[in-house]
């Protein structure tokens, strides 16, 4: 089996399947990516049994046939190559490779491609399709907030509720909670699927940053992704989602609107004085005053900033892990946001001042109890 590919034409499509793989020591043949030649058409497989990645190229070849190259030596090898075509020698009795380019001969082993376990396939689907933008705009709002407690599976994925007038992404830890809503888009038959954060990382990187559409197919166990020349297959969080509109605070009486990047920029400078295990911040409004402040006992460290604020309800005091609030800013895109509350024992929501088009993100965090200084 012989074939000639350019090495960053190569080199670009293992970058991006290669986070599927996987450095296991009870499966090895994990450590390595598929390679399958059939029609002149290169396909190349990674997969940790839980998350597959697949990709194909056209590559000139003169006989089929299927080998398990190891990832890591293949890749470090290809990076440090200029651009230029590499001959790929694979005897397939031994499984020994030998790579060539320019005046460098390189020799590895492979592994049996009968090893490599086998990549689902698609049967019994539903199918939605979504523009790669919207896709990876929703990752981006949902995925900082997922849960990394192994003992609450469920929430270890964003739940993607799908049907014909929206589609809605959902992430919690229990501390925090992401609802992020698209109008634009809907699929045939309601339903709703978790994805794990892994298979949704691997996304994020990997999606084109234009309209590309995305197909999305899936059934009650596995979803399938196809964009451009790449497949991603992810086996679906199996458990039940915890009721997050009950969660949702409904009335919420006092509502203080501020200038997002000023109150980002605060929140940033002032975390830097607070406790380093709570992250406590805590927010002190009058009137038409905000005022920020955090303190570290342990070290004398404090500090206290002002802005600004336009305030509907009574004057309170409220604290917040500031990271959170600080992760929650970052991942909106507006110029003031509104922090709605009900009292400083009940979750506050995260809103943006002006709601964009098509789009309706809410973020909910939980307070943290203050201790009584002034």
């Amino acid at each position: 089996m012989r074939f000639i590919v350019s090495t960053s034409v190569l080199l670009k499509q293992l970058q991006v399947i290669s986070g599927a793989s996987s450095s296991s020591t009870v499966l090895p043949i994990l450590e390595n990516f598929l390679f399958e030649i059939k029609d002149n058409m290169l396909t190349i497989s990674a997969t940790d049994l839980q998350t597959s990645m697949v990709t194909s190229l056209p590559i000139e070849a003169k006989e089929e046939g299927r080998v398990a190259m190891p990832s890591k030596i293949l890749i470090d090898t290809l990076k440090t190559l200029p651009d230029q075509p590499v001959a790929f020698s694979v005897d397939t009795k031994t499984l020994a490779i030998e790579i060539s380019a320019g005046d460098g001969k390189y020799k590895l082993s492979g592994e049996n491609a009968d090893d490599f376990p086998k990549i689902p396939v698609v049967d019994n689907v539903s199918t939605v399709n979504l523009a790669a933008s919207i896709l990876s705009e929703a990752i981006n709002k949902t995925i900082f907030a997922v849960s990394n407690d192994e003992l609450r599976p469920a929430m270890s994925g964003v739940l993607v509720q799908l049907n014909e007038q929206n589609i809605t992404f959902v992430s919690t830890d229990a501390h925090r909670l992401v609802r992020y809503r698209r109008t634009d888009v809907g699929a045939e038959k309601s339903t709703s699927i978790i994805l794990p954060k892994k298979a949704l990382t691997l996304l994020k990187s990997s999606l084109p940053s234009d309209e590309t559409t995305v197909s999305i197919e899936y059934n009650n166990t596995n979803a399938f992704f196809q964009f451009g020349s790449i497949n991603l297959i992810c086996r679906l969080v199996d458990e039940r989602y915890p009721d997050y509109e009950a969660v949702i605070p409904q009335v919420n009486p006092n509502k203080l609107t501020v200038d997002r990047s000023l109150f980002l920029n605060i929140l940033r400078r002032v975390v830097i004085f607070a406790n380093k295990t709570t992250h406590q911040v805590r927010l002190k409004i009058n009137g038409s005053e905000l005022h920020i402040s955090a303190e570290d006992l342990d070290f004398s460290n404090e500090a206290h900033e002002r802005l600004s604020c336009q305030f509907e309800g009574d004057d309170m005091e409220i604290g917040f892990n500031a990271k959170f609030l600080v992760e929650m800013l970052n991942n909106l895109n507006c110029e003031e946001v509104v922090l709605e509350m009900s009292s400083p024992n009940r979750a506050g929501l995260l809103v943006p001042a002006v709601k964009a088009d098509n789009e309706d993100i809410l973020m909910l965090v939980m307070p943290v109890m203050l201790n009584n200084y002034n």
